[in-house]
């Protein structure tokens, strides 16, 4: 146990894998990528808004971490692709708004556009990396890609005057709730893959 976790990958499988297998039912795929979408959703219904930050803080981010990681990098990828549809009919997003031109008018929509790549960079990580270790340093490849996404939507969006404002705004002040978010995320992973695990590889 301590083995897996100092090292990336686990030896051990598990019945959640199952939800990211390449011969997963129809069905089973269908039900992870519309959960995880949905889950999106919830998440986004928690979010909270602080004075003067331009973007709202929401559990959006654990959802993405989670579709990767359960779902893998095709379907993981498919459900945050599900939620951006959902939104262009349906006010699934921070606000209550729906529709392209309402998307591309948030300031954080360049979090939102990136959600389906770093779904699927998780996904793509944590099938060679599947431990606790793994699975975070997964998370953090993700999560690399929807700050810099995000902040570069930000910096034009908000029309600040530097880049230092923008990082500042739209990343170093998520940092430690992000970090939490993928402890947690992981921690849960880990957990479920090792409470249902079948035997070793």
């Amino acid at each position: 146990m301590i083995t897996d976790t100092l090292s990336l990958r686990s030896s051990r499988s598990a019945i959640v894998d199952r939800l990211r297998s390449d011969d997963a039912s129809a069905a089973l795929q269908a039900l992870g990528v519309v959960g995880f979408a949905l889950l999106t959703v919830l998440a986004a219904e928690s979010s909270v808004r602080l004075y003067l930050w331009e973007v709202p803080i929401t559990l959006q981010t654990a959802a993405v971490y989670g579709s990767g990681l359960y779902l893998g990098w095709r379907n993981g990828m498919l459900a945050q692709g599900l939620y951006l549809l959902l939104g262009m009919f349906l006010p699934v997003f921070a606000g209550d708004g729906a529709g392209p031109s309402y998307l591309l008018g948030l300031m954080s929509a360049g979090y939102l556009l990136s959600y389906p790549l770093a779904a699927a960079a998780i996904g793509y990580l944590s099938e060679r990396w599947n431990s606790l270790s793994g699975s975070m340093l997964s998370m953090l490849a993700g999560a690399t890609i929807f700050f810099t996404a995000g902040v570069v939507w930000l910096h034009f969006a908000a029309g600040h005057e530097t880049w230092m404002e923008s990082i500042d705004k739209g990343y170093l002040r998520f940092v430690l709730i992000d970090t939490a978010k993928i402890l947690c995320v992981g921690l849960l992973y880990t957990g479920t893959r090792s409470f249902f695990t079948t035997k070793d590889k």
